[in-house]
């Protein structure tokens, strides 16, 4: 351990002073762009470019590019790159992540790596966490990139497609990261060339990384059509799992929050129904429905996951704290919130497309990222993304004080001890932030500062829209604000004298989080750019994490303590505590892991389909695509209707008949031979004949058969996407032995994929065999679908 930790001090310290290096080249260039007009500033960007695309290394423009941002900073904004600035567009260049303390200016340290990398002409997309940072840092940081000769769009989720397609074609990009992941769904959605707005993806740029490729990991980004719902099935699941006890009927791991049925709770459901085997196949929509269903009741909690906002459920994004505008959960999880909260149940949605936040990214050719709180996850970055983490010196010292944590047996006593500390802090005039882990929370802190007469303001799911006010002024003399995990991260808590000559602001956490890096991130709201700060954390034994990963030890610990009142000083106590967060921390990174394993089962799948679909959408003919699936679904159907453990005479032939006349739609007649080779041959003139009937038909109705073939693609994906995620639903209920989780979800998911080709080539030779026998194209290859 001591070893790697030598070896990390090292790597980094060579960096950075590889990086002072080039640094010191950027400076000695600063007095002869002080003395270069606004055009030959804007010919020098051009002459960049040009070198750059005729296939000059990045590195060897590298100085130049960095010195003329810095320039056109000073003329735009007023702003003057410092030295460490530099070195953090020069990590971010390279595809690492700049790891920068609050306030040190990471938004200008982006303007440095979005420029040069824009010079390549293919692209930059600047990813942001809400819109509102978009919007701010396209017009302040745009302000540069214009002045360059650059173009900069904004990709909003309101923007139509005409400015999308305006945005996508300028040089640097900038938007929310699930705007960019759903516009790289709806692309393979199109039907013509035109309607596709992303280029091939080059370059992102991604502010607080480690929110966006970690905290959102685990989010997949759905595109969903409006499903047939099952209403009365489900309103008489929801009545008997009302009627379910913790242990009894189902078990729930707090550690990873996930439920399973016991064996009383399969029999309560096989009685209710009348069933005999729940896992059989033809239940598997009742059992779908019990699974989310428990979900709904027992893992989501509201002000926690969820609130209801006008008789709406309104996600929360649990690491951000703010809602997650137009989400809402698949496959009927969100209609089992909805009837668990007594609110108008919407239609349900099936998944068209799916992709996670962390395959997204990995799609780009290069990804940088920047955040004042990655060091703690280098080892995930690196295994995931292939990034590492490079920690930039401050500009200033840090004078900010983090002060040891207090701890209390119960959470009440905490609550009053936090209340005393704002009051007393308050009475000086320093402001205070306190940062929640919900709203649930909040409120109880709130609930509390009200005992004391304390004036605050409270900063969470509910009140987003005032974010951006609370906390610019949360830094004013005498402010309290609570604030769950968002606390307006993008946005620089500003102090005021007073508020300076008292200590700075005041940052009290309530709780530890799920990842020592989000309790980094609160603390890093103190302290900016020198100022002084002070943070502090008041925990109990009563909070949430040990009690859910810590349970064991938290007994043994609270027998010790039971008639403690007041702080608690003990070692046990402290150990308690870190061990919870650091189990909690290894759980949620296993969990990330296996996601990770899962989903790139599916992306592997997905590439394959929207590779074959950008091809349909592309091609000038469609002849080479269609043509081989004669040759492949013909035979298919005596492979899955004849064995060899028969003898010829067995043999199903007027099945293999009456299939095969189906599908082509005309008379077959089919000899019995002795082997299933010679069956195969014998459909060889068969298999020419409707090649030739495919290639006929698509060359005369192209159109009409292009548009047809993507909708059964489209069709076919749709399902097999319901098929895999319930799959992954249900993979853990289903290993046994040795065999992981994973293993048994790539086996059957390859399974399950094979089936969906097969499915998509027999619909598209089917319709268009129909459509050539009927001589109505259109109607008919719009209505051909093979169940």
């Amino acid at each position: 351990m001591f070893q790697r930790v030598k070896q990390l001090l090292n790597d980094q310290s060579r960096r950075i002073h590889r990086y002072e290096k080039i640094v010191t080249t950027i400076n000695s260039l600063e007095r002869e762009m002080e003395q270069t007009s606004d055009q030959a500033l804007r010919e020098l960007t051009a002459s960049l470019r040009e070198r750059l695309q005729t296939g000059e290394r990045i590195d060897a423009i590298t100085p130049m590019a960095f010195a003329l941002v810095r320039e056109a900073s000073k003329r735009t904004l007023g702003l003057r790159h410092y030295d460490v600035q530099l070195m953090g567009g020069l990590a971010l260049l390279e595809g690492q992540i700049a790891e920068m303390a609050t306030g040190e200016g990471k938004t200008l340290v982006a303007s440095l790596a979005s420029f040069t990398q824009a010079l390549h002409g293919k692209g930059v997309h600047v990813i942001t966490v809400n819109e509102y940072l978009a919007q701010r840092d396209a017009e302040q940081i745009g302000q540069i990139h214009r002045f360059l000769g650059l173009q900069v769009g904004i990709n909003s989720a309101e923007a139509t497609f005409e400015e999308k397609r305006i945005a996508y074609a300028a040089d640097i990009t900038y938007g929310v990261g699930t705007e960019f992941g759903f516009d790289y769904l709806r692309d393979h959605l199109i039907m013509e060339p035109t309607e596709r707005l992303q280029r091939p993806l080059h370059f992102a740029l991604i502010d607080e990384v480690d929110s966006i490729l970690i905290d959102e990991a685990k989010t997949p980004l759905i595109m969903a059509e409006r499903d047939s719902v099952h209403e009365g099935l489900q309103q008489l699941v929801r009545h008997v799992v009302q009627t379910f006890e913790d242990e009894r009927d189902y078990t729930f791991d707090e550690e990873i929050k996930a439920v399973a049925l016991t064996d009383q709770g399969i029999e309560t459901i096989e009685e209710a129904f009348a069933i005999d085997h729940l896992f059989a196949a033809e239940h598997s929509v009742l059992f779908h429905y019990v699974i989310q269903a428990l979900r709904a009741h027992v893992v989501l909690k509201r002000d926690v996951d969820y609130i209801v906002k006008d008789q709406k459920i309104a996600l929360v994004d649990l690491f951000t704290g703010r809602l997650m505008e137009g989400r809402s959960l698949s496959d009927g999880l969100h209609q089992a919130l909805e009837a668990k909260e007594g609110v108008p149940v919407t239609e349900e949605n099936r998944t068209t497309a799916q992709i996670t936040i962390q395959h997204y990214f990995r799609l780009y050719h290069q990804v940088a990222g920047m955040t004042g709180t990655a060091a703690t996850s280098r080892e995930e970055f690196q295994k995931t993304y292939g990034m590492d983490v490079v920690t930039i010196p401050s500009n200033r010292p840090k004078i900010r004080i983090d002060a040891e944590d207090v701890i209390f047996a119960t959470r009440d006593e905490k609550l009053e001890a936090i209340a005393l500390a704002t009051k007393s802090a308050h009475v000086t005039g320093r402001p205070v932030l306190i940062g929640t882990s919900s709203i649930e929370q909040s409120l109880r802190v709130a609930k509390t500062l009200d005992t004391h007469e304390l004036t605050y303001e409270i900063l969470n799911a509910k009140t987003v829209d005032q974010e951006v006010r609370i906390i610019a002024s949360a830094g004013q003399a005498g402010r309290i604000t609570i604030a769950t995990n968002m606390a307006g991260r993008g946005t620089d808590i500003l102090l005021d004298e007073t508020a300076q000559q008292q200590g700075g602001l005041f940052v009290i956490g309530t709780e530890r989080h799920e990842s020592i890096r989000i309790d980094n991130q609160l603390r890093g709201r103190a302290g900016r750019q020198g100022d002084p700060g002070l943070t502090q954390f008041y925990l109990s034994l009563e909070d949430e994490l040990p009690r859910r990963f810590a349970r064991d030890r938290l007994a043994r610990v609270q027998q010790k303590v039971r008639d403690a009142s007041g702080l608690l000083a003990s070692r046990d106590v402290r150990d308690l505590l870190q061990f919870a967060q650091s189990t909690c921390e290894s759980v949620n990174r296993s969990v990330r892991d296996e996601l990770v394993q899962l989903e790139e089962v599916i992306s592997e799948q997905r590439q394959a389909i929207y590779h074959l679909r950008n091809r349909i959408v592309d091609a000038t003919s469609l002849e080479d695509i269609v043509q081989p699936f004669a040759g492949r679904v013909l035979p298919s159907i005596i492979d899955q209707t004849l064995s060899d453990d028969l003898v010829p005479e067995e043999w199903p032939l007027a099945l293999v008949t009456t299939e095969l006349e189906q599908l082509l739609h005309q008379p077959v007649t089919l000899e019995r031979l002795e082997t299933i080779d010679e069956m195969k041959r014998q459909l060889e003139p068969l298999i020419a004949d409707t090649e030739a009937l495919l290639v006929a038909h698509v060359a005369a109705e192209k159109e009409t058969v292009k548009r047809f073939i993507l909708l059964a693609l489209d069709e076919q994906w749709t399902r097999h996407l319901t098929a895999m995620n319930s799959l992954k639903e249900g993979i853990h209920l289903r290993s046994y032995g040795q065999e992981q989780p994973v293993r048994i979800f790539e086996r059957e998911g390859m399974d399950y994929f094979e089936y969906a080709i097969a499915s998509f080539e027999k619909q598209v030779l089917s319709g268009i065999c129909r459509a050539e026998q009927t001589h109505d194209s259109e109607g008919e290859l719009h209505h051909a679908h093979v169940e």
